[in-house]
């Protein structure tokens, strides 16, 4: 499975995941704390390390943070765990963040989804929110043994794959596709425009190469519309009408639905089928399908940032600002 490359034994991560309950069916640290980054982020000393949990019964999991961690959280803790987990669950991309929060003399933030939300994303693209930071090198803190999760991640990978090579010419090299499988998640982004530096997928890929090799290096070898030279590091990929249809076929359900309200016009109503037969034959292939996956991820990004303001308090959003600016 290629997802368990990435599992770590990292003691510190597993003190600081001591300190939440347990009932996690997927722990990970992602981001410049856990993979050394390119451009500014590598000059950043104790940068805050970010954290996802993945939990069964959100209702549950909350209850008993709020009795650990009261003061994790912003005023909807005066609110219950059912309000936060109806927060989580219905609002943004279904993922409730509680930053800068110091844990065994570390900042971090973390945010708790739910299993089948993740389930959902991993397999459909419904946002791309959690499922793109899954495309990138991640340290698995703890997993359990939730084989339709662990199948969903493994299909959350080959999308990835398929969805850039769509986007690539015939030949390219490895760090063309990693840029692409690691630019998905950013693709339509405000944050890329307004806050983030623009050369951020660039950084992330650069000192990282080998990490993404071993992460997709299996899933490309045993791609049949991949031809995988390893010791050269280049690709080609079948641009053929036939085969990108095949691809297209492939893509995530949320995806081909983007696709399919790009190129249908108002009163056509024609099945997703006929539409991605018609993208396959398109020159512009590739640009269709990036606008389909910008499409999915501008509103999540927009609306989960939002939701920021929530479940993040004042004070929190003060020490941020200071923590972004040093």
């Amino acid at each position: 499975m290629a997802v368990q490359a990435l599992q770590s034994s990292g003691v510190g991560l597993r003190r600081i995941l001591a300190h939440f309950p347990e009932d996690l069916s997927l722990a990970f640290a992602y981001g410049s704390a856990v993979y050394r980054q390119a451009g500014p982020s590598a000059h950043q000393e104790n940068p805050m390390l970010d954290l996802v949990f993945t939990v069964d019964d959100p209702v549950a999991w909350h209850e008993k943070n709020l009795k650990k961690n009261w003061s994790h959280y912003s005023f909807l803790k005066l609110l219950g765990p059912r309000i936060i987990s109806l927060v989580q669950n219905n609002y943004g991309a279904g993922v409730y963040f509680n930053p800068l929060i110091m844990c065994d003399g570390k900042l971090i933030k973390y945010g708790v989804i739910s299993t089948g939300t993740l389930i959902d994303d991993l397999l459909n693209w419904n946002n791309l929110y959690i499922a793109g930071r899954l495309q990138k090198p991640v340290k698995i803190v703890s997993m359990n043994e939730n084989v339709v999760l662990r199948s969903a991640l493994d299909k959350n990978l080959k999308s990835a794959v398929t969805t850039a090579c769509l986007m690539l010419p015939e030949s390219f090299s490895e760090e063309d596709l990693f840029i692409e499988i690691a630019g998905l998640s950013y693709s339509g982004d405000f944050r890329m425009v307004i806050g983030e530096e623009k050369a951020k997928v660039l950084n992330i890929v650069k000192p990282n190469v080998a990490h993404f090799r071993e992460l997709y290096g299996n899933i490309l070898q045993e791609d049949p519309q991949v031809v995988y030279k390893m010791q050269q590091g280049r690709l080609e990929i079948d641009k053929s009408p036939e085969g990108q249809f095949t691809q297209l076929m492939t893509l995530p359900r949320t995806l081909q639905q983007q696709i399919n309200h790009i190129m249908d016009p108002p009163g056509r109503n024609r099945d997703v089928e006929e539409i991605l037969l018609q993208v396959a034959q398109d020159p512009d292939c590739g640009d269709v399908v990036r606008l389909g996956v910008s499409s999915i991820v501008r509103p999540s990004s927009i609306s989960q940032s939002t939701k920021g303001l929530f479940t993040a308090d004042a004070q929190d959003m003060k020490v941020g600002i200071g923590h972004l600016a040093s």
